[in-house]
């Protein structure tokens, strides 16, 4: 059997080398046949022991939030990318941004640039929700609360002090539709305040959308 049939139900998501070395059990010398595989484009690393198949293999790859998921676990995919996700901002993001009760770091791939923010527990953990993008891919993202809640609790110097202010944030620098920030559910939000970090930026964010 080739490496595309042996490989090809595992192609929808991040492959370990693990997993590889595994289908490779009756080559004699399977990290051979890896370092043959990356050479040929059959297999692309995304970092150390983490791979997904090549264009030239023509199976069904990851969606880059899948890869974001495993690339540094547990993690989230939060902040610009949620809010773009969800419709909340304008622009598409050009990195995959997510959130790691890891350290802080950014991986530049063959396949695009992902960075990782971290968190703390027990902030971390609200607000993720799974999404299937497919039978064999669903992805763990932040909510559209958490997210801009991720934004402002994760982003060095933003502080918010006045419902002006926090206006003047959402809708001149995040551009966010007034319509939109109307559909958030602030009960959640509050709920979450006592144990996140900038507890006073995260109540005067409730205070401004209640108003809106």
């Amino acid at each position: 059997m080739d490496f595309r049939e042996m490989v090809k139900k595992y192609a929808e998501a991040p492959i370990s080398r693990h997993l590889i070395l595994g289908l490779l059990s009756d080559y004699k010398r399977p990290n051979d046949k890896i370092s043959e595989l990356l050479k040929s484009k059959a297999l692309i690393s995304l970092r150390r022991g983490l791979y997904i198949t090549g264009p030239r293999m023509d199976l069904p790859t990851p969606e880059p939030f899948l890869i974001a998921n495993h690339l540094r676990g547990p993690s989230y995919v939060s902040l610009e990318s949620a809010l773009s996700y969800w419709n909340m901002i304008p622009e598409r993001a050009y990195e995959v941004s997510s959130v790691t009760l890891k350290t802080s770091k950014l991986y530049k791939t063959p396949v695009g640039r992902y960075s990782y923010r971290q968190s703390k527990a027990p902030y971390y953990s609200y607000g993720i929700k799974s999404i299937a993008y497919s039978p064999k891919q669903t992805v763990l993202v932040a909510s559209p609360e958490k997210a801009l809640c991720d934004k402002i609790v994760l982003t060095s110097k933003i502080y918010l002090r006045s419902i002006k202010q926090t206006r003047e944030f959402l809708m001149e620098d995040l551009r966010m539709d007034s319509e939109q920030l109307k559909t958030l559910d602030t009960k959640v939000m509050e709920l979450w305040i006592k144990n996140a970090p900038k507890k006073s930026s995260l109540k005067m964010l409730v205070k401004t959308l209640i108003e809106l």
